[in-house]
């Protein structure tokens, strides 16, 4: 099981990108971060979860 923005998860074998196009998430408007890393949007689509890991996705919000 993976952990996917606090939620537990079977997305083992699964690549970033994958879990981001479920999400339905505009990938320029986000961060991504793995195991207390973060994940460069080069990386999404060769960036596999495995067991254990910790996803957390993260939107952009603007405001003022």
């Amino acid at each position: 099981m993976v952990y996917i923005n606090g939620c537990e998860q079977a997305a083992n074998g699964k690549t970033v990108v994958d879990i981001i196009n479920e999400m339905n998430i505009d990938i320029r408007t986000i961060a991504v971060e793995l195991n207390e890393e973060i994940v460069s949007k080069a990386d999404y689509d060769s960036t596999t979860l495995k067991d254990g890991d910790v996803l957390e996705v993260v939107s952009f919000v603007g405001g003022g």
